[in-house]
């Protein structure tokens, strides 16, 4: 009697939070994940000098979740809060895996932690080509707006004269008081919109800077910036990954000030490359972003959950990025 073929059980995956020791696992993934996708030769290598996944788990580890499935991470995803907005990603999963309803599973836990947070709007960017993500999105409440650009411009090696200041240099006793400042101005924006997370993972892990513009004493403009490798922008780069200016008259200088400013960071860490991102329902914020000498590298799809404008709206002068 012959004997019967061993037959390979695959179990289930299941979604738990990130652990730091699963962080290299769930970089690899990233790279591979994305690199496949947009056909990199060798997809390791997507992004290779910039790092997603440390720096988000870091900034709150309870907002990361990895799939796990015979004993290894997959796959993983990351929910970001910025008080009544929310955002999701990267959400990937490990390519000999897509299409096994893993990236469903990873989605639950965040719309969970959006229903703690207490959200008000939430939303992703993902491949605007892709009816694929689209529709997977769609099933969780999410539906596609305007387009974003990920924009990018050489750093000018001439200095402007606009006169700002960084959150690492304000006072010892003075952070508390910035940070006031940041929440009043975001506010003013959009009704409980939050970045000093961001502004705080930026000071603690040394990713770069917080830009700031006053104006007797009020603050008028932040920028959130990641500068070089082993941060969201990778070598040579200053990415904006936030900013915002208060609502006013003056409103497009000031959008034009805070965009020298962060060349100005750029420039003084020697970064060659300045890159933020714009949604294109805020017309005039990417007219503005255009005619400072900014074009296109990347365009894709903001989904929001209600399918609502949120800051999306032509006279708000905000750059931002939900990648």
């Amino acid at each position: 009697m012959s004997a019967q073929p061993e037959i390979l059980r695959v179990s289930e995956p299941a979604v738990r939070p990130l652990q730091e020791n699963d962080l290299p696992h769930a970089d690899r993934i990233f790279r591979l994940a994305f690199g496949t996708f947009l056909g990199f030769p060798d997809p390791t290598q997507f992004y290779a000098s910039a790092d997603y996944v440390r720096t988000r788990w870091l900034a709150d580890p309870e907002a990361a979740f990895g799939a796990e499935l015979n004993g290894e991470i997959v796959g993983s995803n990351f929910a970001t809060n910025w008080g009544s907005i929310g955002f999701f990603g990267p959400l990937t999963v490990r390519p000999d895996l897509w299409d096994r309803g893993i990236a469903k599973r990873l989605l639950v836990p965040v719309m969970d932690t959006f229903s703690r947070w207490g959200t008000k709007h939430a939303g992703l960017f993902t491949f605007a080509q892709s009816s694929k993500h689209v529709g997977l999105y769609q099933k969780f409440g999410f539906w596609p707006r305007f387009l974003t650009a990920i924009m990018s411009k050489p750093v000018a090696q001439t200095t402007e004269a606009v006169r700002w200041s960084t959150f690492s240099e304000l006072p010892a006793d003075g952070g508390e008081d910035g940070l006031k400042a940041c929440k009043l101005l975001t506010n003013a924006v959009h009704e409980g919109l939050d970045v000093n997370r961001e502004i705080l993972a930026v000071d603690r892990q040394k990713l770069g800077e917080t830009v700031l513009l006053w104006e007797e004493g009020e603050l008028m403009g932040l920028a959130v910036c990641h500068c070089g490798p082993s941060t969201e922008a990778g070598n040579d780069t200053c990415y904006v990954k936030f900013g915002a200016v208060r609502p006013a008259k003056k409103a497009p200088e000031n959008f034009e000030q805070l965009l020298r400013a962060c060349e100005g960071l750029a420039r003084r860490r020697n970064l060659p490359k300045l890159v933020a991102g714009v949604n294109m329902g805020r017309h005039r914020a990417y007219r503005k972003m255009i005619a400072a000498g900014f074009r296109t590298e990347l365009q894709g799809v903001t989904m929001h959950r209600p399918n609502e404008v949120g800051y999306d709206r032509p006279t708000t002068y905000l750059t931002d990025d939900w990648r």
